[in-house]
C-alpha cells in the first residue's frame, strides 16, 4: 500500500502490441497517481518508438530485467497468451503488484500456479476482464440483486463478427494455438464466463463447444499466407450453483444483430439487457412480461460519451488497489477469478473432447 496522497505509482508495462497502446498505457497515464516507468517489448526499435510516443524513460527487451528493478510497484502484462503465467510468475518473483490481461493462462495448471504466486506474494493481482467496467453492466448487476426483475432464471449473453472471414483479415498471435490456446472460446468465453460468475455467482456445471472454418490469410509479421489455427466461433451452456441456467455464443463469422455483443439476464418479473463493449456502445435496456419492447434506462452521462471509457476505468481500478493495498470487490476480479474463468473454458473443452449425443 502507498499511504501519502502524493506518491505515485511506479508501472512496467509488459507487452507493446495494439492493446498496450490502446488500453494499457493511456489508461495508466490517465491516473494522476501513476507513473510509467518503463515499457519492454521483443523488438527494441518499436518498444523505443513506442516509449518516444508515450513520453516513457526506460526500455527492455527482457521481461526478467524489467521485473527486477528495485524503482518499480507494479507491472501490467499485455502479451500472448502463451507468456502470461512465466511473466506474471516473475513479477511476483520481485514483489511486483501484477494486472493481467484474459484469458489468464494456456491451461488450468498455469492458471493455479498463478494464483499460488499471487497469494504468497501478497500483492494486488487483478484480471483485466472489461465488461465488467461498463455502466451499464454495473447497473444491470446492481438491478439484478436488488430484485428488480425478480428471481433470475437465465443468462445469454452473445458476441458476432464478420472480421474473421474478411479478406483483409491478418493472422496474429490470436490465431496460433501454441500462443493463443484458442481461438473465440479463450477470447470472447473467459469474459463471458467471467461476466455470467459476476452477475450470478458461481458455475457449477459446463458444456459447449467450438468449431474453426479452414483457411489462410496473410501473416502480420511475415507477409506469407499461413492457416488460421484457433476456433472461430465457440458456445456453451452452464448452470450456476444458484440454479440460474445460462448460455452463451461467440463468433467472429456470423453477421451480428443491432449491438455486437450484449448480456441478457431474465427473471420472472422481467429482463435486463446490457450492451457489452470497451465503452463506445454502453446501454441498458429493460423488458417485461406486461411491456415486452426492450427500454432504455437511464445511466451516468459518462455512458454516452461514445469512447472506450472501460478501458481507462478498468487501468485507473488497478492503480487505485495498488494505492490503497486492496480490490475493489465489487467490480474487480483476482486472479481467482481468473482461474474460475480459466476452469469454465477447460471445460468447454473437455465437453468437445467426450460429447454426449443423444441420436433420435
Amino acid at each position: 500500500m502507498i499511504s501519502s496522497p502524493n506518491s505515485k505509482l511506479r508501472v512496467g508495462v509488459i507487452g507493446t502490441g495494439a492493446f498496450a497502446e490502446t488500453c494499457h498505457l493511456p489508461g495508466l497515464q490517465s491516473h494522476p497517481q501513476a507513473e510509467v516507468v518503463a515499457i519492454c517489448g521483443r523488438r527494441y526499435d518499436h518498444v523505443r518508438s513506442l516509449a518516444d510516443r508515450f513520453k516513457i524513460p526506460d526500455v527492455h527487451t527482457d521481461y526478467h530485467e524489467l521485473c527486477a528493478r528495485s524503482d518499480l510497484d507494479a507491472l501490467t502484462i499485455v502479451t500472448p497468451n502463451s507468456e502470461h503465467a512465466k511473466q506474471a510468475m516473475a513479477a511476483f518473483e520481485f514483489g511486483k503488484h501484477v494486472f493481467c490481461e484474459k484469458p489468464m493462462a494456456m491451461n488450468v495448471t498455469e492458471a493455479h500456479e498463478m494464483v499460488r504466486a499471487a497469494e504468497m506474494s501478497r500483492k494486488i493481482h487483478q484480471m483485466a476482464f472489461t465488461y465488467r467496467y461498463l455502466y451499464g453492466v454495473q447497473e444491470l448487476r446492481r438491478r439484478v440483486l436488488r430484485g428488480d426483475i425478480g428471481t433470475p432464471h437465465y443468462l445469454r449473453a452473445q458476441y458476432d463478427c464478420w472480421e474473421g472471414l474478411q479478406p483483409t483479415y491478418r493472422v496474429g498471435f490470436r490465431d496460433k494455438l501454441a500462443l493463443a490456446g484458442g481461438g473465440m472460446l479463450y477470447d470472447m468465453g473467459s469474459h463471458f464466463f467471467d461476466i455470467a460468475r459476476f452477475i450470478c455467482g458461481p458455475i457449477e456445471s459446463v458444456t459447449g463447444f467450438s468449431q474453426r472454418i479452414p483457411r489462410q490469410r496473410v501473416n502480420t509479421h511475415t507477409g506469407t499466407a499461413a492457416d488460421i489455427e484457433t476456433d472461430d466461433f465457440a458456445a456453451a451452456w452452464f448452470v450456476h450453483e444458484s440454479s440460474v441456467c445460462g448460455q452463451w455464443f461467440a463468433s467472429r463469422a456470423t453477421p451480428s444483430f443491432d449491438e455486437k455483443a450484449y448480456l441478457e439476464v431474465i427473471g420472472q418479473e422481467g429482463a435486463l439487457r446490457a450492451s457489452l463493449s470497451r465503452g463506445s456502445v454502453d446501454v441498458l435496456r429493460v423488458s417485461t412480461p406486461t411491456r415486452p419492447a426492450w427500454e432504455e434506462l437511464p445511466l451516468p452521462q459518462e455512458a454516452r460519451d461514445k469512447s472506450p471509457h472501460a478501458l481507462g476505468i478498468m487501468m485507473r481500478s488497478f492503480v487505485d488497489a495498488c494505492l490503497r493495498g486492496n480490490l475493489n470487490g465489487e467490480v474487480d476480479a483476482s486472479f481467482s477469478d481468473g482461474l474460475a474463468a480459466q476452469q469454465a473454458v477447460a471445460a468447454v473443452t473437455e465437453g468437445i473432447v467426450q460429447p454426449i449425443w443423444i441420436r433420435l
